[in-house]
């Protein structure tokens, strides 16, 4: 199979979604691999570097898109993409369809077969979501600091205080991967942590291993509304595999909070768990409503390449070269894993979350796979 890594467009996007060892491996499976020019410059990864490892580098997106069957990617196709996908070929990314309708109804146009690596599960784990998660995690305590810093408009409170002086106030919605890494980069800057989820069995294990200035509640509206008043940073980190995140906090709640207190929705890609929120980008990152800053970057983990491009592909590695060897029809038939990672096939919807977000039509991935 031809299989082909396109350079991402997305703004300060600097993640690329294969390494040289990756090339290697794809290599020794008897794949023939296509870079494009400069995808992997800002995470450190020269041509040369892909050159020894024995992929082609091919001048121009156009190049790639046009000549491999499977294209990696890490974020979703934009708009300028989507002439080039076509029907048959696979695509292997972040695509979060959930959280826009014009993206779903785009990708479904081409025909393309989509694979999400956000849905891919495995013994009941999320294994390519998890990685940038934890890095979302722990990156959006470190935004969340500064934004409550005075000069960038916030309440000028150090997140973990000092000695005669109360630390900041920290609450996190979700106790999943996101949630767990916030907590534990707050507690280990000394800060007074929530965490709120409403699964009991998890709670008891993160009451086991988070650190004492971390507690669990019970999340509700009503608990949540009370929490407000107290809190300085609140981290979204609630995810529904596939679909979109539910609103937990309501515009009017956020009469409830202090003036310079922050918002970090981790969520967004999912269309986020706060109602005001909207994607931004690295290049424009906040914006303020009700003297509540909000921080909303969709590509979190973009910011930091050198760390989450390997950790990235050292999740997706295993799954691109199964998908690569079986094939669109053949992993919808014969992987458990990767028919879960199955978004899009031959422009039908094969995810039931996708499905009921807009309520469209959807077809079981097998009976999908029958017509291929």
């Amino acid at each position: 199979m031809k299989i082909g890594v396109a350079r991402e467009i997305k703004n300060n996007e600097n993640r690329v979604a294969l390494t040289p060892a990756g090339v290697d491996r794809l290599k020794a499976e008897g794949h023939e691999v296509w870079i494009e020019r400069s995808a992997g410059l800002g995470s450190g990864l020269s041509d040369e570097a892909f050159q020894k490892a024995g992929a082609q580098i091919a001048p121009d997106a156009a190049a790639v898109w046009k000549n491999c069957d499977l294209i990696l990617k890490v974020k979703e196709p934009l708009e300028s993409e989507w002439p080039h996908m076509r029907p048959q070929q696979v695509v292997f990314t972040y695509f979060h369809l959930a959280a826009d309708r014009k993206l779903t109804d785009g990708v479904l146009k081409t025909g393309a077969h989509c694979f999400a690596y956000e849905t891919l599960e495995h013994n009941g784990t999320l294994p390519l979501l998890t990685p940038m998660s934890e890095v979302a995690g722990r990156m959006a305590i470190q935004a969340g600091a500064k934004y409550l810093e005075a000069p960038a408009g916030g309440s000028g409170i150090l997140l973990g205080g000092v000695p005669g002086v109360r630390p900041a106030k920290v609450l996190i919605l979700g106790g999943g991967v996101v949630g767990t890494q916030a907590a534990r980069m707050a507690a280990g800057l000394g800060a007074d942590v929530t965490v709120m989820d409403i699964n009991l069995d998890r709670m008891r294990y993160l009451d086991e291993i988070l650190p004492a200035n971390c507690r669990t509640v019970y999340s509700t509206p009503h608990a949540i509304r009370e929490a407000l008043p107290e809190t300085d940073l609140v981290v979204g980190a609630v995810l529904i595999p596939g679909a979109v995140a539910p609103k937990l906090i309501r515009r009017d709640d956020l009469k409830l909070m202090r003036k310079g207190s922050v918002l970090v929705d981790v969520a967004i890609d999912q269309g986020g768990c706060i109602e005001t929120v909207r994607p931004t980008t690295h290049a424009d990152p906040i914006f303020v409503i009700d003297g509540v800053t909000h921080y909303c970057v969709a590509n979190m983990p973009g910011a930091v390449p050198r760390t989450s491009t390997w950790a990235l592909t050292n999740a997706t590695l295993p799954w691109t070269v199964r998908l690569a060897r079986l094939g669109a029809k053949r992993a919808l038939l014969e992987s458990k894993e990767l028919e879960t990672a199955a978004n899009c096939i031959g422009g039908k919807l094969v995810c039931k979350a996708v499905a009921d977000s807009f309520a469209l039509p959807f077809v079981e991935p097998r009976d999908a796979a029958a017509k291929l």
